[in-house]
């Protein structure tokens, strides 16, 4: 059954040209972060999709040259027993950035759009309120200054079981397959209509909603990262002269013998062997 969206883009990009433009692109969001930083702005990136369509790889390139004491990626576990008795978007409201940082959501306040309506973990009640609230809340965000930008990761069904089967025989990405992702398999179109639904409610004008097609996962790194910048009023900052400072001539100093440290065993060089 084919996804809620037309495949835009064909072929695949050659590597290099891709290696190329994300380095350019992972540039100037170094330029972003030194201007978010410097005129004390506060930048909320939403990372919002199905299951395997690509959201984690790409907050990873956001992020791969980024200071993490200004781009921080806040990727909240399941709420605790005290969080499920607060006002449903406090728990979010402790994570967003103060002035000059930028906070990166991996799924957000939008789970009670997505998995907990299709899973039944909110009554009706929770999940309308959620519908009814969540432009507001987003709206005084915008209000008070906070650059809000939202992304929606799509994915078809079929490059969705392909990813799926990938971490199954993958040891180092089994653990991001759980029982809800397998759940997202038999409830593709649960998720679908929850999808639909959460759109006409939450696409507002002052944080519209941004669909990232990502069967072919380096376009859609690419296309995100430059469509993030392109809605960015930022500017290059000019950086401090720095100047390396003349190492002082040794004083006699020597470094205690070998034996009276423990130093990590040389496993590199077994691997010639």
């Amino acid at each position: 059954m084919p996804d809620e969206k037309d495949q835009v883009g064909s072929g695949k990009l050659p590597r290099s040209l891709y290696e190329r433009e994300l380095y350019r692109l992972q540039t100037e969001l170094v330029k972003l972060q030194e201007w978010v930083r410097a005129e004390g702005a506060r930048l909320v990136v939403v990372f919002e999709g199905r299951d395997a369509a690509g959201k984690g790889s790409t907050i990873k390139r956001v992020t791969e040259f980024l200071n993490p004491r200004v781009a921080r990626i806040v990727a909240l576990p399941r709420p605790t027993e005290r969080e499920r008795g607060q006002w449903y978007f406090q728990r979010y409201v402790a994570h967003l950035p103060a002035a000059g940082e930028m906070v990166l959501l991996d799924r957000s306040w939008y789970n009670r759009a997505g998995v907990e309506r299709v899973m039944d973990f909110c009554t009706m009640e929770e999940y309308q309120r959620f519908l009814r609230q969540c432009p507001i809340f987003e709206r005084m965000l915008v209000e008070d200054g906070i650059l809000l930008r939202k992304y929606w990761f799509s994915v078809s069904d079929a490059v969705q079981e392909q990813r799926f089967r990938r971490r199954l025989q993958d040891p180092t990405r089994r653990w991001k397959l759980s029982s809800l992702d397998l759940e997202s398999i038999s409830r593709w179109e649960a998720y679908s209509r929850a999808k639909d639904e959460m759109f006409v409610h939450t696409d507002i004008l002052e944080a519209p909603w941004y669909v990232v097609e990502s069967d072919d996962k380096h376009r859609a790194r690419l296309n995100m990262i430059a469509h993030l910048l392109s809605t960015l009023p930022y500017e290059e900052v000019t950086w401090s002269e720095i100047e390396l400072p003349r190492r002082p001539p040794a004083t006699g100093y020597q470094r205690p013998p070998r034996d009276l440290q423990t130093y990590v065993p040389d496993h590199a060089s077994e691997l010639s062997r």
